[in-house]
Parts: structure tokens; C-alpha cells; sequence
């Protein structure tokens, strides 16, 4: 990646920022800086009518091909974009999960049909997925799961039954992938598909998850005979380890340059509360604020190295543990400069709530998508090659 932008990079820049500066405003004014569910100002249908303002603009799949309706621009103008989203105040993306998962992998592994299906919704920003991972007993651990799924002979359908928990945005998603196990007696990592599922349907329930952030963007979902069509498979069937894990790895793509733009975003908002109550002149809590700093740029330096595809595996491995710790750091800063602020007003000082989203939020990071434990034996022993204890 050259750090020094070409003539046409800086263009692309202000025409982010001016097509952001024209349309983040009147009716969504009230998503700017609301990073998602439980913010203050995010209203979900109010962010899809915002998705399909973005596909007017075509800033929806900016590096697919043009055969998939892209525009097929490079590397440096998707980085670009998400940087100048959030910068701009870009409220979180409730299409993301469509966009920058399900696609992709739709085009590595998926049919023509599947394709010329799926891949128009998402593009258009009308059509939502959800990802039907992990389970109880099967969070981290993910070859553990245990929803299965069969072929109805009568028709040819897949009859699927089982639980999923902690799936992000399942109650207003149109579609969910769902890794199931679909060989009898299978174990482990064999015999599991990768199904695409339709939400809206008898055989679904749908719990959502109340959070300690007040908000919930997590679901529990519960499948009792529920169906899909046959051929909706991605990858041959019995060959899903191999699916998820491809589409586990475009989770760390390149949008993940947005999410750092988002972090240095709310480190500028831990900044000017402390200036406001006056920690900022404490030399101590200055010193923590150039720690997070520097630590950042170096995040974004890695982000930047990994997103050639040809980069090394084993720094990509690190990728996860390195932003999820830095956020958690964040986050125990974040409630130290609150204090007892938060409730010591009769108006809410929406900054502190703010604050403290973030300190809530940063608690899962570490969690959520491989906890920090599995992060390590991951790196440990795919990317170091070190020999499993044999204890």
C-alpha cells in the first residue's frame, strides 16, 4: 500500500466527503455518529432507507466486479470510503453483513443462479442477512455445532432444526447463513453446509437478546423444522467448514479500515470530554491518551499491510486480538473520565452516554468472533505452527 495518494485517490476523497456532506443530512441527521443498535439516534428502518440512499449513490459494492453490478474499483478507493464514511459521520452500516460477508463468498463459491438472486438485494440495499454461526456450546469452539439439517425426500428440501445465539441483526435480516450439520454421526470440522435460509417464516423464532448496553442488536434463533430450498447450498454440501472459515476471512477485509476510522472517531470523542472536565490536564491520563494514539496508527499501518491479498497469513492472524484489546483499553478509560458524570445531571449529557456505550460495547470485543484465548491458540498454532499440549 503507498501511504502518498495518487491525484485521482484525493478526488475520490472529496467526493466522499462531498456526496456524504449533501446526504447525511434533514431526515438522516439523526443516524449521524450512531455506530449501530443501542446508539443514541439509530433507528433501524430509518438505517435501510439510508442503505439504498448509499446504492443510488453506487458506494454499495465499490470493489465488486462489474459483472455483479460493481464498479470494480481498487483497493485504495474502498479503503478510502470507509475511512471518509465514518470520518463524515456515517452512521453503522445495517447492510454490512450482506455486503461484506455473504457476497464475496456468494462469488467464490456460489452458483449463477445463486448469484444472479442474492446478489441484486444486497446491491440495492433491500435485502438483509444474518449469520447463523455459532450456538450454546459452540461460541469460539465452532466445529462443536449441532444444528442439523436433513433432506426432506419428498420435495428435496433441507429441514433444518437447532439453535443459534449471539446472531447480530437476525431480527431485522430478510436471510440467514446457517452452518449446519448435515452427514449423521459427523464430528468436528466434517459434514457440516453452509445453508441459505429464508427469516420470514413458520418454522423461525426469534428472541432478541436485552444487552447491558440497553439495546439489542444480538438474537437468539431458533430453528423447528424450518426450510430452504435444496439447492440453496454454498460450496458442495458436506464441505461447509470450508465455506465458513473463506467467509470468516472476508470478515477481516477491508472494511476493517472503517471500523479503525470509527475507534479513532471515539478516541477524538474521549478527548474533548476529558478537556470539558478538566483530565486532560492530568500528565498521567495524557500519557494513556498518546499510548491509544500511537497504538491506533499502528493498527491502521497493519490493516493496511494485510489488505493485500497476498499478504502473510500469519499477520493477518494477529489482526483481531491486536483491535480488540486496543478498544477494551479504550473502553476502561472511557468510564474512568465519565466518573459519576453520566447520572449527575437531570438532562442527559449525551457525550457521557456516548462514552459510555463505548465502554459497554468494548466489553464483548474480546469475545465476540473468536475470544481472545482462541485468538491466541489460533495464532499459536496455525500461524506458529506449535504443537497442541498434549495434556
Amino acid at each position: 500500500m503507498n501511504l502518498e495518494e495518487t491525484s485521482s485517490e484525493k478526488l475520490f476523497r472529496e467526493e466522499v466527503r462531498s456526496w456524504m456532506a449533501s446526504h447525511l443530512c434533514d431526515e438522516y441527521e439523526q443516524l449521524r455518529n450512531a455506530a449501530g443498535f443501542g446508539y443514541p439516534g439509530f433507528d433501524a428502518d430509518l438505517a435501510k432507507k439510508w442503505e439504498q440512499q448509499l446504492a443510488l449513490g453506487k458506494w454499495i459494492g465499490l470493489g465488486w466486479k462489474k459483472e455483479f453490478g460493481g464498479r470494480e474499483l481498487p483497493l485504495s478507493h474502498e479503503i478510502i470510503f470507509h475511512e471518509e464514511y465514518v470520518r463524515c459521520g456515517g452512521p453503522g452500516r445495517i447492510g454490512h453483513i450482506g455486503e461484506h460477508l455473504l457476497a464475496p463468498t456468494l462469488m467464490e463459491y456460489g452458483t449463477a443462479l445463486q448469484q444472479e438472486r442474492f446478489l441484486p438485494g444486497v446491491l440495492n440495499g433491500t435485502a438483509y442477512w444474518a449469520q447463523g454461526y455459532s450456538e450454546p456450546g459452540a461460541g469460539s469452539d465452532l466445529a462443536a455445532i449441532r444444528t442439523k439439517g436433513e433432506i426432506d425426500p419428498n420435495n428435496g428440501d433441507w429441514v433444518i432444526n437447532g439453535q443459534k445465539i449471539w446472531t447480530s441483526w437476525a431480527h431485522e435480516a430478510d436471510w440467514i447463513f446457517v452452518l449446519a450439520r448435515t452427514e449423521a454421526n459427523s464430528e468436528r470440522h466434517k459434514g457440516l453446509t453452509l445453508l441459505l435460509v429464508p427469516l420470514d417464516q413458520p418454522g423461525i423464532e426469534i428472541r432478541p437478546i436485552k444487552q447491558i448496553t440497553g439495546g439489542s442488536e444480538f438474537n437468539e434463533v431458533f430453528f423447528d423444522n424450518a426450510r430452504t430450498e435444496g439447492s440453496l447450498h454454498l460450496g458442495s454440501p458436506g464441505d461447509g467448514w470450508k465455506v465458513a472459515m473463506a467467509l470468516l476471512a472476508y470478515e477481516r477485509g477491508v472494511s476493517t479500515l472503517g471500523q479503525q476510522a470509527q475507534f479513532k472517531r471515539e478516541l477524538g470523542q474521549l478527548i474533548e470530554f476529558a478537556k470539558h472536565n478538566g483530565m486532560a490536564n492530568d500528565p498521567i491520563f495524557r500519557q494513556k491518551i498518546a499510548s491509544l494514539a500511537l497504538g491506533l496508527e499502528t493498527l491502521r499501518s497493519h490493516a493496511l499491510r494485510v489488505s493485500d491479498p497476498n499478504s502473510d497469513e500469519r499477520a493477518t492472524s494477529i489482526s483481531k486480538y491486536l483491535w480488540s484489546n486496543w478498544r477494551r483499553d479504550l473502553g476502561k478509560l472511557a468510564i474512568n473520565v465519565i466518573g459519576l458524570e453520566l447520572g449527575s445531571h437531570e438532562q442527559p449529557n449525551h457525550q457521557a452516554i456516548n462514552l459510555e456505550q463505548i465502554w459497554l460495547n468494548s466489553k464483548s470485543d474480546t469475545i465476540y468472533a473468536g475470544s481472545n484465548e482462541i485468538q491466541l491458540n489460533i495464532i499459536a498454532e496455525r500461524s506458529l505452527k506449535m504443537p497442541r499440549d498434549a495434556r
